[in-house]
């Protein structure tokens, strides 16, 4: 008989916020659990004048000897200090936790047509009345120290692939996400292997709990029987025993056979509160009052109508080896190896519709050591010449040792790659060259880091208006404004700075121990602050001048603030670039 598995995490949003906000900040004194310090060890076991060696008081003394790593005293027992979740019998002492600090409560909102509804709301918002589907107005008046935030459907379905994942690699080979924050697991013939269903249970919430994350799980015959119990039977382990689903399933809640709302208004029009009440009822009348769709849900839940669990498929990087019949060191072989293996890997990837974005090859020395190098490519490639190009750039970083006995190539990153239009070709329409070749041959010269281009930010303050970007991606247009080429790192203070304020440009300035005389000058520039990004900034200004030296050098300067009113700056000067 089939068994299957329903985890429920009905706080996964919520848990998931929390897991990337820990405190990484030491707890206060206060809070800290301090150890028994002894200030009074005793007498040390080597007196000053005396002979004996380090640690030998038994000997002086007649104390018993103790070895390291045995004892002569009696000790407990290891496994019964385990937690019950582990197979032990508890009997741990429990230790003490560091308390964590007060969180104001939490809820994700999301738009629904043109309301702004809460999606998911913590403990402590649930136990002040705040639930799902409330509006966000309503919730904000309820309690005025609410925290709203947007909820991120995208990143709780990603994380729910990611253990669905783990789940198909590590404790079943069916595993499915099941909406909303939750798996389906199929554990027919799976159970054994962990000690029984109650075991494999108990390890599956230890380990989501280990992650931070409240669980229930229950095992059923059927995925929707498991899903109800999980989400409605009051208990954080729920084993339902072969034929007992329908016995399981009667004192249930309509909604927890995933119903339509509508179905379920019906139902409770109707007088239908539990799953009992409808089990009785004949399916025609039923299904004209609820919809075909409800009868569906109870039909599934009780196992007469089969629900297939679509299972999540775990993609292997694509893989090539070659065992080679004598171990190889020279720079030869090894290129001829390398050949090889990009030969056997490039029909691999035409079969599964890919094309390689990171490589690596692995070379397996006789000594029982690994030699590891990776390349990457700019765009998804399947080019074998390109491929072996960039391999031989970097084979002078590979140690054959004493020899070189097994070579793999392993894809890291691949990205789907279809055929290439080649209409182009067939005309005299001049193509645009393709660049990433070299792109990728310059990075392997050089490094990555070394190779970028920049593009526009849309943001009025110089160093945050320019970023870096791939080499080859799209990049924004300059602005029609003048600005220096490069801009410092940071801007640096200028001293002994002559200007007449409120709007003329410096006349003199020293920078780096240098005195500049300013022959030109053009400004002001105003640029106010950003306040959405930094509260700081809310008066902020800034007025910039393009200025020239009597020696030709042309520089980009600003002063803090509009020299009238004193919050808007300091009335220092400062460097931001040069021109030319």
């Amino acid at each position: 008989m089939p068994r299957v598995a329903s985890l429920c995490l009905p706080q996964l949003p919520i848990e998931r916020l929390r897991r990337q906000e820990r405190p990484r900040a030491q707890p206060d004194r206060a809070t800290r659990i301090e150890l028994p310090v002894d200030d009074d060890p005793g007498p040390c076991s080597v007196p000053r004048g005396g002979g004996w060696r380090p640690g030998a008081r038994w000997a002086r003394d007649g104390t018993p000897a103790r070895e390291l790593g045995r004892r002569t005293e009696a000790v407990g027992h290891p496994f019964r200090a385990m937690r019950p979740d582990e197979g032990g019998h508890g009997g741990a002492t429990p230790t003490a936790k560091v308390p964590s600090p007060a969180l104001p409560p939490l809820v994700l909102a999301a738009m629904v047509g043109q309301r702004e509804v809460v999606t998911a709301a913590c403990p402590s918002a649930l136990a002040l009345g705040l639930t799902p589907d409330m509006a966000v107005t309503h919730a904000r008046a309820l309690v005025p120290a609410l925290d709203v935030r947007p909820a991120d459907f995208a990143a709780d379905l990603a994380l729910l692939e990611q253990y669905a994942v783990h789940a198909v690699r590590h404790w079943t080979p069916t595993a499915a996400p099941s909406p909303p924050y939750g798996l389906w697991m199929d554990l027919t013939g799976t159970t054994h292997l962990f000690g029984g269903e109650e075991r494999f249970c108990r390890k599956l919430l230890a380990f989501f709990r280990r992650l931070g994350f409240t669980a229930r799980v229950a095992v059923a015959d059927t995925p929707g029987a498991a899903h109800a119990i999980a989400r409605f039977g009051g208990s954080d382990i729920a084993i339902v025993a072969p034929g007992g689903t329908a016995a399981a399933l009667a004192p249930l809640p309509v909604d927890a056979l995933r119903m339509e709302p509508a179905a379920v208004a019906a139902c409770r029009r109707f007088g239908f509160e539990r799953v009992a009440d409808l089990m009785p009822m004949p399916r025609g009348p039923l299904a004209r009052r609820l919809g075909l769709g409800a009868i569906e849900r109870l039909d599934q839940a009780l196992g007469r109508v089969r629900e297939p669990i679509v299972p999540i498929l775990v993609a292997e990087a694509p893989l090539v080896e070659r065992r080679l019949l004598e171990p190889i060191g020279t720079p030869e072989a090894i290129g001829q190896v390398i050949e090889d293996l990009v030969g056997d890997m490039i029909p691999l990837l035409r079969e599964r519709g890919l094309g390689v974005r990171a490589l690596a090859l692995r070379l397996d020395r006789v000594d029982g050591s690994e030699q590891q190098i990776v390349i990457g490519a700019a765009r998804a490639t399947r080019d074998a010449a390109h491929l072996v190009r960039l391999f031989r750039l970097r084979m002078e970083k590979i140690d054959p040792g004493l020899g070189i006995e097994i070579g793999r190539l392993v894809a890291l990153r691949t990205e789907p790659l279809g055929a290439t239009a080649v209409g182009g070709l067939l005309t005299d329409a001049s193509a645009a060259a393709d660049i990433a070749p070299l792109v990728d041959q310059i990075v392997g010269r050089v490094g990555e880091r070394a190779v970028f281009r920049t593009s526009l930010v849309e943001s009025d303050v110089p160093e945050r208006a320019v970023r870096r970007v791939s080499p080859l991606a799209g990049v924004a247009g300059w602005p029609s404004w003048r600005r220096p080429a490069r801009l410092l790192s940071r801007p640096e203070p200028l001293s002994n700075v002559m200007a007449l304020l409120p709007d003329h440009p410096p006349r003199r300035f020293t920078w780096r121990g240098e005195v500049h005389e300013v022959v030109a000058g053009d400004g002001p520039e105003r640029i106010y602050g950003e306040w959405w990004v930094r509260d700081g900034e809310l008066s902020a200004v800034r007025d910039y001048y393009q200025v020239e030296d009597r020696s030709g050098g042309r520089f980009w300067v600003f002063r803090r603030g509009d020299a009238i009113d004193a919050q808007t700056g300091d009335r220092t000067w400062w460097i931001h670039g040069a021109f030319g």
